[in-house]
Order: C-alpha cells, then structure tokens, then sequence
C-alpha cells in the first residue's frame, strides 16, 4: 500500500530537479568551469548557434603525424554546450597517426567515411588490448579514459567522423605529455625505462626540453 505512494513522491521529487532551460549556448566570452561554459543569454541565441559547417572542409595533415583534427566542441559550436555530445573530423594522410592519447572527459566513436584505418584501445584492468582495421562504414567505440590510437594503414587518405558523449571531451596525448615539454630527461628516462639516446632523439622530435 505504501510503496505506490512512496514510488509516486520519489517520482515527484526527482522531477522537481530537471532542468528548465531548452539549451545553454555556450558564451565563450565567460570562464568555464567544470559543468561547461556559461549559457549565453536567450535573446541573443540564434539558430546559427546550433549549426556547424567546419566538418565538411579537410584538414591540412602536412605535420610531422600527418593527420588533422577538425573540432566541433562547445568552443567552435556553442550549441552542443550543456548537451553532452560533440563530434570531430579525423583526416588521416597516407602514413598518418593519431598517436596514443586519452580523452578524460568522454567516450568517443569513431565512423569511418573513407580509406581504412587500424583503430584500438588498451583496458586499464588488465592491459588488454583491442586493435581492429576498420573499411568504409565501419564503426569502433573508445571508452572513456582508456589510452587508444588511430593510424592509416591503407595506401589512400582516410577520412573519419568522430562523436563523443561530452561537449568537451578534453584529449591527452601520451607522446607529446612525455616529450614535448620541460619534463627533465632524466625523470623520463626513469619512468620510461628508455636510455639517454632515445629520450633525447624524440624530444628533438617533438620539441621538449630538458
């Protein structure tokens, strides 16, 4: 008898604190913080706010990776604040590579629109690894957090469309975090077991110091 009551005013109460705004448009102007951006104010939200057009133009991959990221997170597509999702384009030269590298913020799938790429992840409970060459209309999923890559392994440009479940995913990559700054060598090479040479040959590289 009691337990349809109590059902119905957990109910109740657990709606009392759903949102009642439609959207919070990011306002770039104003600090974000750990939720997002701040909303921009409703008068001045317009329907280009929730339209992005950057995904249809290449990206140049003529760097040292080869590869191109073109972003469509909250920064360049206000809309997607507050939404929990964002998505990317991911131009792969022939040789190209997404380094190892996380995203701490949200999971990502990746479907591929042209080319073939070698995709995978590696578990953080038992370091198993999971590694798939991915064809044209082809999809993969990275959980959140785990380290994972990306490579062309075929001999024409590959070309994909990637979506994530935050809109800002935030990204680490493992290469550049070792490599390309002020970490000294010598840390380096303790927590890598790598000798003096090779630490000193990939800061060369990838421009780190120290």
């Amino acid at each position: 008898m009691f337990l349809p009551i109590l059902f119905t005013i957990s109910l109740l109460f657990s709606s009392s604190h759903a949102s009642v705004l439609d959207f919070c448009v990011a306002d770039p102007s104003l600090p974000d913080g750990p939720a997002g951006f701040s909303c921009k104010k409703p008068a001045k939200v317009t329907v280009d706010d929730f339209v992005y057009h950057g995904l249809g133009i290449p990206g140049n991959t003529s760097n040292l990776i080869k590869a191109a990221v073109t972003t469509a997170f909250a920064p360049q597509f206000p809309g997607v604040n507050g939404l929990g999702i964002s998505m990317l384009r991911l131009d792969l030269a022939v040789g190209g590579v997404v380094p190892i590298h996380t995203h701490p913020g949200g999971s990502e799938i990746v479907f591929v629109s042209e080319g073939t790429i070698c995709a995978g992840f590696i578990s953080s409970s038992a370091n198993t690894v999971y590694i798939k060459t991915l064809y044209k209309g082809d999809v993969m999923v990275f959980p959140q957090g785990l380290l994972h890559f990306q490579f062309n392994s075929g001999n024409t440009p590959a070309l994909a469309i990637v979506g994530f479940n935050s809109p800002s995913p935030g990204l680490q990559l493992l290469d550049y975090a070792l490599f390309a700054n002020n970490l000294p060598s010598e840390i380096v090479e303790k927590v890598t077991f790598l000798d003096e040479a090779q630490v000193k040959k990939l800061k060369a590289v990838l421009g780190g110091t120290g």
